[in-house]
């Protein structure tokens, strides 16, 4: 069978809307149930926003894009947004009036934010999870869980030696594998974001191994790759990289009623590329985020 085929091939996985038409263009409908999707990308590109906006995406009925479903929003990176996803909350529900008969129905009520603060926290609340799909009640059945970041586990707990470092790749495939154990049980999407680390040239060239469809990576001018290396990169089934310019897309301007000054604000230039995946072709696209979450840009 020729890789072209295997494209043609219908998904009968169900995907996910990112709430983005662009972004799920590039992503041939969103992100997909039943395996491991990480999101790279420096800090301030936009990954933990994506990450909200699919939490609040989960709720949509099948029909609509969504899983008709609730997220689990596993946090390492603090503070935890609340006010952030508050506000695209509410620009969700306004979007959204069919899916909330009762207008005092709050979206956030269905996003579940544990704080995990190390790798033994982690272990201690995965097997907790099984539990709380199983036991879901009147709520909605969990159908996303996000971790955000992987990298921030392992960011000081590991010393950069052979023994530390055959521990840390051992324990990255125990999470992979639980999370993927879920993922197919109970028909999940599991969305995992990930920093990057500046490409330091090796003699070995090992630093600049090549992973995917992009010859190397590059964000805010600088040349990185994916933190955690070789080892984690074979414990997801997909990878999706945001990076960011200092060009800006648009610029608004606005008066302030009080004062009459005039603001004029700026929206740095981001870009969504398809790293690797086993459904999907080399692909990319732009996008900003604005008050109301992730919007694509057409090109």
């Amino acid at each position: 069978m020729k890789p072209e085929t295997l494209l043609r091939r219908p998904q009968t996985n169900r995907k996910l809307t990112t709430g983005c038409k662009i972004l799920d263009g590039c992503l041939r409908g969103g992100i997909p149930c039943d395996s491991l999707t990480e999101i790279v990308a420096e800090s301030g590109c936009g990954k933990t926003q994506l990450c909200l906006q699919l939490s609040l995406s989960a709720q949509l009925p099948i029909s609509l894009g969504g899983l008709n479903g609730s997220s689990l929003y596993l946090h390492s990176e603090f503070p935890f947004p609340f006010r952030r996803l508050h506000q695209l909350s509410r620009s969700f529900h306004q979007s959204n009036p069919s899916i909330y008969a009762n207008h005092s129905d709050n979206p956030c009520d269905h996003v579940f934010v544990q704080n995990v603060h190390s790798v033994d926290h982690l272990f201690d609340i995965m097997p907790r999870i099984d539990g709380f799909i199983k036991n879901s009640g009147n709520r909605l059945p969990l159908k996303l869980i996000v971790l955000d970041s992987v990298a921030a586990l392992f960011r000081s707990e590991f010393d950069n030696t052979p023994s530390d470092l055959r521990k840390r790749s051992s324990l990255f495939f125990k999470i992979s594998g639980k999370l993927k154990q879920l993922a197919n049980k109970f028909g999940l999407a599991v969305v995992i974001t990930n920093q990057v680390t500046d490409l330091v040239e090796t003699s070995d060239g090992l630093s600049g191994l090549r992973i995917g469809n992009l010859r190397y990576l590059c964000s805010s001018g600088r040349r990185v790759v994916p933190a955690l290396g070789l080892a984690w990169a074979n414990c997801v089934n997909s990878r999706f990289f945001i990076s960011r310019s200092d060009e800006t897309i648009c610029k608004e301007r606005s008066e302030n009623d009080e004062s009459g000054s005039i603001y004029v604000s700026r929206r740095a230039q981001r870009r969504f590329d398809i790293v690797f995946s086993p459904y999907l072709p080399a692909s990319s696209c732009e996008f900003m985020i604005t008050r109301e979450g992730i919007c694509g840009v057409q090109a």
